[in-house]
């Protein structure tokens, strides 16, 4: 039996909402990959990252009007979806943590593709996004890095246009770890007629204001709230996952199926505990899972939970 606790909230009935259209309507068109001057540039630089040369990784490159310059992901096509077939998968959006989440993508797509090639995980194609090393998953205040912007607005529509996805909610999850998982709470939860799961390891940071930050310096704390918040308290909680699962709740509306996950060691623990409480008071279905004793680590995170990690993905399935 599993060492870990998990708490099983009963679900409630929710009022459905139809999906816009527009995500399937979009042509699909690649971007070339940006010039050196471009790269030079440190507007347009940042929003490319280098390619992580990871066997069966593409890294490719859309245009965005939200950010004014081209703008890099990776992505990993199912096993049996890279050779000309009709199929339509779904689509998994993974958010990386902060520092940005290149070096982190061989060991990531290593664990999708070996899980998919298994059985264990459905057929899927992985995307992942660029937000930015602390970019936190949000449009910056002052609006010079729109990243939800991006993301929801023109990466997902661009997704759905050049690949052969499931192009509605019942085809995508999103999820993330550390920063990521903020991003996939928040970003989920704002617009769940997008997502049918939302997967949240190790997320924060998840305090109701960002006046204390466990993983970072005081230092750090004060840069993100002057760059991304614009050292406004009430626009980082504007963008709060915990006021995002709230008027998703008062707007009556179908909630994606959601997993917390965190071990009992990790400075982010007390948060993700509080907003699990949160999501518990609001009467909003999740999985909640401890994992004694494990810190801030993904792979130890995986290691511990072994094949029970891929019980959430099995809401998902190719047509």
């Amino acid at each position: 039996m599993s060492s870990f606790m998990r708490l099983l909230v009963v679900p409630i009935a929710l009022v459905g909402m139809s999906m816009a259209d527009a995500l399937s309507a979009t042509s699909c068109r690649f971007a070339d990959e940006p010039s050196a001057a471009d790269l030079a540039d440190p507007a347009k630089g940042r929003w490319v990252t280098a390619d992580a040369a990871v066997p069966g990784l593409q890294r490719r490159f859309f245009q965005s009007a939200a950010v004014g310059a081209a703008v890099s992901y990776h992505i990993l096509l199912p096993p049996d979806g890279a050779g000309g077939t009709q199929r339509r998968y779904p689509v998994v959006y993974w958010l990386h943590g902060t520092g940005g989440g290149v070096n982190g993508l061989p060991r990531v797509t290593s664990r999708f593709a070996a899980a998919m090639r298994s059985g264990e995980m459905p057929p899927a194609i992985v995307v992942f996004p660029h937000g930015l090393p602390s970019g936190m998953w949000v449009d910056s205040k002052d609006g010079v890095t729109p990243i939800e912007s991006m993301l929801v607005g023109e990466l997902i529509p661009h997704v759905d246009a050049c690949h052969l996805t499931l192009a509605s909610r019942e085809g995508r999850i999103i999820e993330g770890y550390s920063m990521g998982g903020y991003g996939a709470a928040r970003i989920g939860l704002r617009y769940p007629q997008l997502f049918a799961g939302i997967l949240m390891w190790a997320a924060g940071p998840l305090q109701e204001e960002l006046r204390v930050t466990p993983r970072a310096s005081a230092e750090e704390r004060e840069r993100l709230m002057r760059e991304v918040y614009g050292d406004d308290m009430a626009y980082f909680r504007e963008q709060s996952p915990w006021l995002q699962a709230k008027r998703a709740v008062e707007a009556g509306v179908p909630l994606p199926r959601m997993r917390v996950v965190v071990g009992t060691a990790d400075e982010t623990y007390p948060a993700n505990r509080r907003f699990h409480e949160h999501l518990t008071t609001l009467g909003i279905a999740h999985d909640y899972v401890e994992v004694p004793g494990i810190g801030h680590s993904l792979p130890a995170l995986w290691s511990a939970l072994e094949g029970d990690a891929w019980a959430f993905y099995g809401l998902l399935s190719p047509r």
